[in-house]
């Protein structure tokens, strides 16, 4: 495993495909976004004093206890991911489409003959999406004073070039290594462990970095009614994971300041796939006519079955020799991830048969993301969530308005930033709105959620020098209908 320095860390931001498993992965799959059904999402999500909607199998399961009919539903989804871009000046952007299924189940309710105060059982099947992964991020500007060069330099210091040079496939294989051999590195003369590079400063660096796949939730939800007043769920989730991240990186001399040295080129590949396990506990009071509160519990998700494939290749290019091209082994590994727990707590004010206004809150501690393996500490990395991480708060704010057999609806979502340091901005916003129709045995929805957020991408860190971050804006814009039938 290669480790990282704590500036690094601090970056948080930085994807080092070839490294293995780090802060950045825990984060990543700890953190959802805003997916289910289009009633759900263009309400920003607020349901968790609501429910009679399959996505609160995902947040508030006791939401399932207000269902009075069987219910089935489908929700495709089309999805456009960009990314913004800045760096040292210049701005290139570049975008993803992706069409999915946000959310398909089954919901059976179950009355209770009699005149007791428990009214029914619910019993629901399905999936939700939890989060989106498809994305394409296109950087590019020039660099005055320093390389990416300049990192593998100060992380070669003090290694024995033999050490670089006679181990292809050990501890440097997916950096050190591939530098070596393409000649972006040589020893100074005489001195066998200190190091220049090839090139310095005055480059045209350019990044694309394509990333694909999904967080989806497999959900089993057992709920009651209890006379109308007190609803209560238990909902068993086993998410899954996939995904995938390529980038191509380049720095080139395109001012002609060095008199051998042309382009370099690095390549990186990872995939990811993991399954885990959760539980959602939830209840619901219909303490009024017009007042519903709810909380819930969410446990830590354990994903017990996550495994790594990853690889690289470099190429460096001259004015006056041959190219040079080196590639590493690949790189295979299985660990574990646990995430925080979740905390939510809602409420909901039913204005008559005109329609209604809710809000969930949130919070969940992101740096208590553990990851573990059986034939390596993680020592530094969960070091690194420590360091890196903090509490976080998300509130969500719905609204909806009836016309008949017609509904609009609006949302807004904000979830906080999970890093500690504030030079690390990653609030999002989501802004959503739908309309939809329902009659006693069929409804259809439609779903418009646009979210907005910033970070600080560095496509390297140095010790001795300040490097300037690449400023990202993410922008996601997702469409989504739902059909559904009643019986």
């Amino acid at each position: 495993m290669k480790k990282r320095s704590f500036w690094t860390v601090m970056a948080a931001l930085i994807v080092s495909l070839a490294a293995g498993q780090n802060e950045v992965d825990a984060l990543r799959y700890s953190r959802t976004s805003l997916g289910g059904t289009a009633r759900f999402v263009s309400m920003g999500g607020a349901f968790g004093a609501l429910g009679a909607d399959f996505s609160v199998l995902s947040t508030n399961p006791a939401g399932i206890g207000l269902y009075q009919n069987s219910e089935f539903s489908i929700t495709p989804a089309l999805y456009f991911g960009k990314t913004e871009s800045t760096h040292n000046g210049t701005f290139s952007d570049d975008s993803k489409e992706n069409f999915n299924l946000s959310n398909v189940g089954l919901v059976l309710n179950m009355p209770i003959d009699g005149s007791g105060d428990l009214k029914s059982f619910q019993f629901a099947i399905g999936l939700n999406r939890l989060n989106n992964y498809h994305n394409r991020m296109n950087i590019q500007g020039v660099s005055p004073y320093h390389s990416m060069i300049d990192s593998y330099v100060e992380d070669a210091n003090g290694i024995h070039y033999s050490d670089l040079e006679e181990d292809p496939y050990g501890y440097y294989a997916y950096d050190l290594n591939m530098a070596w051999w393409t000649y972006l590195l040589d020893t100074v003369a005489g001195m066998p462990d200190r190091y220049t590079g090839a090139a310095s400063g005055d480059l045209l660096q350019r990044k694309m970095i394509t990333t694909w796949g999904s967080m989806n939730e497999m959900v089993l939800s057992l709920g009651t009614n209890y006379a109308d007043r007190l609803y209560a769920g238990i909902t068993l989730g086993f998410p899954y994971i996939r995904y995938f991240q390529e980038s191509y990186y380049s720095e080139e001399d395109y001012n002609n300041s060095y008199p051998e040295f042309k382009s370099f080129e690095l390549y990186d590949y990872l995939r990811t796939k993991g399954t885990g396990i959760n539980f959602k506990f939830g209840m619901l009071l219909r303490a009024t006519d017009w007042l519903r509160l709810g909380g819930a519990i969410h446990t830590p998700t354990w994903f017990t079955g996550m495994s790594d494939n990853w690889y690289s290749r470099m190429e460096t290019y001259w004015d006056v020799y041959s190219s040079e091209r080196q590639y590493s082994p690949d790189g295979y590994f299985d660990y574990k991830l646990e995430t925080p727990l979740k905390a939510i707590g809602s409420i909901a004010f039913i204005i008559g048969q005109y329609g209604l206004i809710s809000a969930d809150y949130e919070y969940m501690d992101y740096s208590q993301s553990r990851l573990r393996s059986g034939e390596y500490n993680f020592i530094e990395e969960n070091a690194a969530i420590r360091n890196v991480y903090t509490s976080a708060s998300n509130l969500r704010l719905g609204g909806e308005y009836r016309i008949d057999h017609l509904t609009l609806r609006g949302g807004f979502g904000w979830y906080g930033s999970p890093f500690k340091s504030t030079l690390n901005d990653a609030e999002q916003q989501y802004y959503s709105g739908g309309i939809g129709y329902r009659d006693k045995h069929f409804f259809m929805d439609l779903a418009y959620v646009r979210s907005v957020s910033r970070e600080d991408y560095y496509l390297y860190t140095l010790n001795e020098v300040q490097v300037n971050p690449v400023k990202n804006k993410m922008i996601t814009n997702n469409f989504l209908l739902t059909l559904g039938f009643r019986y």
